[in-house]
């Protein structure tokens, strides 16, 4: 598939045909991972993938609690999801190593890179899915939730939950379509979101 192709089919599909996904795609999902940009190479980035169907029911409970009554399930209906984590650590490592010292110390860092890389692992695991016909959603992990996420799924200490990712074969869902951002909100014009040479003169 072109990329341009991949770019026009994106978008969050948040109700899901109850159908496994076979676990070779999974694996070429998940396999971005070692793709992914980091900042000096880090690799921070890690992916936790999640098809256990009790802790897929537990994970789809908490959804249904906060989903509009008109809207069709969409945590109970996904067939896998996959949490974005990253592990900070990692970048401080890397970076007071000699190669990449400055005046004998660590850099000062502009923005927090591991979740720069976070992000960018994100959007590959959204794009592979998209190849291999699967319809994929973001959602974010509420801290009230974050400790009870963490025990059901093991994840320890210092690794931090960035983002989760479900997957499916996708479905039609016109509650959602009418409610959706999308919907209700207009696209940027371009000329707002790009600028050349200069932000302002």
């Amino acid at each position: 598939m072109e990329f341009r192709d991949l770019l026009r089919r994106r978008r969050m599909v948040r109700h899901y045909l109850h159908e496994p996904v076979p676990p070779e795609a999974l694996e070429r999902i998940v396999a971005t991972v070692r793709r992914a940009p980091s900042a000096g190479f880090s690799q921070g980035q890690r992916l936790l993938v999640v098809t256990d169907p009790r802790s897929l029911e537990i994970l789809a409970a908490e959804e249904a609690r906060d989903r509009p009554a008109d809207v069709e399930p969409w945590f109970g209906t996904a067939a896998a999801h996959v949490l974005v984590l990253t592990r900070e650590q990692d970048y401080h490592d890397r970076y007071r190593k000699a190669d990449k010292l400055r005046e004998g110390g660590e850099i000062e860092w502009p923005v927090p890179f591991w979740f720069v890389d976070a992000g960018a692992a994100l959007m590959l695991v959204l794009l592979a899915a998209i190849d291999q016909g699967l319809g994929a959603s973001v959602y974010g992990v509420p801290v009230e939730l974050d400790g009870a996420v963490r025990e059901l799924l093991g994840i320890p200490a210092d690794l931090c939950v960035v983002a989760g990712v479900t997957l499916g074969k996708p479905a039609s869902d016109p509650g959602w379509s009418r409610v959706t951002s999308r919907a209700t909100q207009r696209r940027r014009a371009l000329d707002e979101l790009v600028r050349w040479e200069r932000w302002s003169s």
